[in-house]
C-alpha cells in the first residue's frame, strides 16, 4: 500500500515536469533519514516534501521523525542539488492512507497531528494542480489520501475537511484488496 501511494505522487509530480524522488536519503549528523516522496521546481526552486504513512502505530515516533525532517531535510536537499540560497518555498506534507484505523487515530491524537501539521493545504494543493506556491516559507500540513482512481471523488483531503472524517477504506487489509483488484498491487 504504501509502495500504491508513493507512485501516485510520484507519477503525478513527474507528469508535471518536477525533477521527483521516492526514498530520498538525507543526513543529520547522527540522524540518517529518508523523504518517501520529493519534487522539485528548479525555477523557484521550490521543495515538496510527502512522508507518507499507512498506518499510525506509534505517533510519539512519528512525530519525532516527522520533526526531524522538517527542520533539517530541505538544508541537505538544497545543498545536494546546487541550490546555494536554498529553497524559495518548502511544502511537507504528512500524508496518510485514507482508512478508518487511521482515521481512529487521527481522532485520538487530533492535537499532536494538528502541531504536525498546523498550516492550511493552500501550498500543497497548488503543487497537486501543478503550479507554484504562491508564497516563500515554510508549510506543513496533513492530509488523507486514496491511492484509488474515483472518478468524482476527491484523491485527497486535509484534516477538518468536510469527507475527511469518512473512510474510503476499512483498514489496510482492505485497501490493499482494492489496489490488488485494481491490477497495483
Amino acid at each position: 500500500m504504501h509502495a500504491a501511494i508513493v507512485e501516485t505522487l510520484a507519477a503525478r509530480y513527474a507528469a508535471q515536469g518536477r525533477l521527483v524522488a521516492a526514498d530520498e536519503p538525507f543526513q543529520h549528523f547522527q540522524f540518517a533519514g529518508r523523504a518517501d516522496v520529493t519534487a522539485v521546481d528548479p525555477a523557484g526552486p521550490d521543495l515538496l516534501h510527502h512522508e507518507v504513512k499507512t498506518a499510525l502505530p506509534n505517533v510519539g515516533e512519528l512525530a519525532g521523525a516527522w520533526n526531524v525532517k522538517r527542520l533539517y531535510l530541505a538544508r541537505a536537499l538544497a545543498e545536494r542539488h546546487g541550490f546555494r540560497l536554498g529553497f524559495r518555498s518548502v511544502t511537507h506534507v504528512l500524508t496518510i492512507a485514507w482508512t478508518a484505523d487511521c482515521l481512529h487515530v487521527l481522532r485520538l491524537r487530533g492535537a499532536t497531528f494538528r502541531s504536525l501539521g498546523p498550516d492550511a493545504p493552500d501550498a500543497f494543493a497548488r503543487w497537486w494542480e501543478g503550479e507554484r506556491p504562491e508564497t516563500p516559507g515554510i508549510a506543513s500540513t496533513v492530509v488523507v489520501i486514496d491511492p484509488i482512481d474515483r472518478p468524482r471523488a476527491p484523491t485527497w483531503a486535509s484534516l477538518g475537511e468536510h469527507g475527511a472524517d469518512r473512510p474510503r477504506h476499512r483498514g489496510y487489509a482492505d485497501l490493499l484488496r482494492e489496489l490488488r483488484d485494481a491490477g497495483r498491487a
